[in-house]
């Protein structure tokens, strides 16, 4: 039987981002110097495939530190945590590593700096997502004001609209935090910003690969975990840009075929914590059932890369 001829445009930048990579080793490196078990504080980063791949090794996920014993390391995930929890570690005399991806790092020293010029913090971001929370969690309450919307911006009730400034969350919507930004700079003319912008590179870098690919497709797969805030963003650019079909998937698993019945081109990427491997698999189902052209479209490359801690570096 003669198999549908069908394109797939695979998104270059996709998949892991350099804080990712460099969490996923500092967990491995972690687990090569003291052996298992390594606890970590929530989801080294959010995709299923990494976590179950690190647990299989010996690392432990728990949701809080109190869950963790204090004789054995601890591991703060990619997201970044509240002051309050290296404390916590410090005064349980444990020991700890801090995976916080840098450029989050970045967003919490503008916060700090900020604070100590005496300016209230105004954050766009997402409530409840582990990166807002340890980042809000870094001031003291009430010094960072949260808006999730262009909307949001009217209801805020601060102190003083001539002493704020603020910062993003790194995994946001390009396009929409232009937006919220644009209504906070309408209300508050003299609100500080950021010297360089708080969305990453990566998160930039891919959704501009999904807008250059979008209009040309009958659909569009994002790869990505559906607590994977840059994964779920990728999905809205592609509808935004003009895809009428835009699905995220965490495998291949999860493709909805019927609903790429008839489609001769699809666009494949990978939010920044989803690894290669599953882009393979979800080419390789597509290759199953096509008669499947590959093509590739870069409109970035990336050459970014961190160190993993000092503390993972020397010998034991």
């Amino acid at each position: 039987m003669t198999r549908p001829k069908l394109t797939l445009y695979l998104a270059a930048p996709r998949g892991f981002c350099a804080g990712v990579d460099r969490a996923v080793k500092i967990v491995e490196t972690a687990l090569e110097k003291w052996g298992a078990p390594v606890y970590v504080r929530h989801e080294i980063v959010h995709n299923r495939h990494v976590v179950d791949g690190l647990r299989s090794k010996g690392a432990v996920f728990v949701e809080e530190l109190d869950e963790c014993p204090a004789d054995r390391p601890v591991i703060f995930s990619a997201h970044g945590v509240p002051k309050d929890v290296p404390a916590e570690a410090e005064r349980r005399k444990m020991i700890y590593v801090d995976a916080t991806c840098p450029l989050v790092s970045k967003v919490h020293v503008e916060a700090a700096r900020h604070h100590a010029d005496g300016r209230q913090m105004v954050m766009v971001g997402h409530a409840g997502h582990p990166e807002t929370v340890g980042t809000m969690g870094q001031l003291p309450e009430g010094e960072v004001l949260l808006v999730e919307t262009a909307a949001d911006v009217g209801e805020l009730k601060v102190r003083d609209p001539d002493r704020l400034a603020y910062i993003t969350q790194t995994t946001l919507s390009v396009d929409d935090t232009a937006d919220i930004v644009a209504a906070l700079r309408a209300r508050f003319p003299r609100i500080a910003g950021p010297r360089k912008e708080d969305i990453c590179y990566a998160t930039a870098n891919r959704q501009a690969a999904v807008k250059k690919i979008a209009p040309e497709v009958d659909a569009v797969l994002v790869i990505g975990a559906p607590n994977s805030s840059n994964s779920k963003r990728l999905v809205e650019v592609a509808k935004g840009a003009g895809c009428g079909h835009a699905q995220l998937v965490r495998g291949a698993a999860d493709i909805d075929w019927r609903a790429l019945e008839g489609a001769r081109s699809v666009g494949v990427t990978a939010g920044a914590s989803a690894p290669e491997v599953l882009v393979t698999e979800v080419t390789d189902a597509f290759r199953n059932r096509f008669d499947l052209t590959l093509e590739e479209v870069e409109t970035a490359r990336e050459s970014v890369e961190f160190k993993i801690p000092r503390v993972l570096r020397e010998p034991a």
